[in-house]
């Protein structure tokens, strides 16, 4: 066997046991789903009937990959069982639509809240931040495979207790995983973090924590640095949830903020190497105004300072008209 295609043959393996630990964990190799008379494909057929309005047998099979004769006896059996009906769709009479009975939705609701009991009680021995660690890697694998619906789930929060030691211990791991900083940038986060709730302003500065299925995936910090002036600080994006339009989001909530809170300008301090960080401060109009050479936590590390005035382009368009 060619030297090149061992790691190959070593990831095959690697997903193979990970496919039967996994299958095994959540009972797939019993006869039914949490001791149910329906197997694993019959419940996700369940599933989308109850949450897709509209789908026809077709819309079934394209969706879930089933064959054609397999997925008509599962049908033909919820029928007699009387759990779907089938009717003529109103906008195209030619189309047969599915939808569950009463009964159908029972069974269903039975099976969903069985279904989050068992994962609540799999992950309850589970630490809070071993439970994050193990959502963000199930995400990263379905992203991975080409799961794209997942793009569409990002949300932003202010912050509450825990985001805070979370924020420095993100900075710290992963910009020395990353770019080789050591400590000393976790202390610097730190620094900012402390003096952040120490004197927090509401009315005018913020914290916002970017999460996608409930788990944090980012941070950015609004704050004071004077009566006109606010500073963007510890924008962070986890590598899981890159290329999700996440920092750019947490910029555009900073600087509407910024805006509303009567600001006329926005500074921050960067590095010349956080390459992703940099184009999404020139889309939204930063410019760079000065940049020096520093060593406070790695080496040939070059600083830059960035500005954004708020109200140009509103000064400009009143001067055209």
């Amino acid at each position: 066997m060619p030297v090149s295609s061992r790691p190959k043959s070593a990831r095959v393996s690697a997903v193979r046991a990970f496919n039967r630990f996994y299958t095994r964990r959540i009972g797939l190799l019993q006869g039914g789903i949490l001791e149910s008379p329906y197997s694993l494909t019959q419940v996700r057929v369940l599933y989308e009937l109850a949450h897709t309005p509209d789908l026809t047998a077709t819309d079934l099979r394209d969706l879930l990959g089933l064959d054609p004769g397999y997925l008509s006896r599962i049908l033909r059996g919820f029928e007699h069982d009387g759990l779907i009906t089938r009717a003529r769709a109103s906008t195209d009479r030619r189309r047969s639509v599915l939808g569950l009975t009463a009964k159908g939705r029972k069974i269903f609701s039975a099976l969903e809240t069985r279904q989050s009991v068992e994962v609540e009680r799999m992950l309850a021995p589970i630490a809070e931040p071993a439970q994050a660690d193990l959502v963000s890697s199930m995400r990263t694998i379905a992203e991975v495979l080409g799961d794209v619906a997942l793009r569409k789930k990002v949300s932003l929060r202010t912050h509450r207790p825990g985001d805070m030691g979370w924020v420095m211990f993100r900075h710290g791991a992963l910009y020395q995983q990353e770019y080789g900083w050591d400590e000393r940038f976790e202390a610097l986060v730190g620094e900012i973090v402390v003096n952040f709730i120490r004197h927090f302003d509401p009315a005018r500065e913020r914290c916002w924590i970017a999460e996608i299925d409930g788990a944090r995936v980012g941070s950015v910090f609004l704050v004071k640095e004077t009566p006109k002036t606010a500073k963007l600080r510890l924008l962070l994006v986890e590598p899981s949830a890159r290329g999700h339009g996440v920092g750019r989001l947490l910029v555009k909530e900073c600087i509407a903020f910024a805006r509303k809170a009567g600001y006329r300008k926005i500074t921050l301090w960067t590095n010349s190497v956080l390459d992703a960080a940099r184009h999404i401060y020139i889309a939204e109009g930063f410019q760079m105004v000065k940049e020096e050479r520093h060593s406070e936590f790695g080496e040939g590390l070059i600083g830059q300072n960035w500005e954004l005035p708020l109200y140009r382009a509103k000064l400009q368009s009143t001067r055209d008209l």
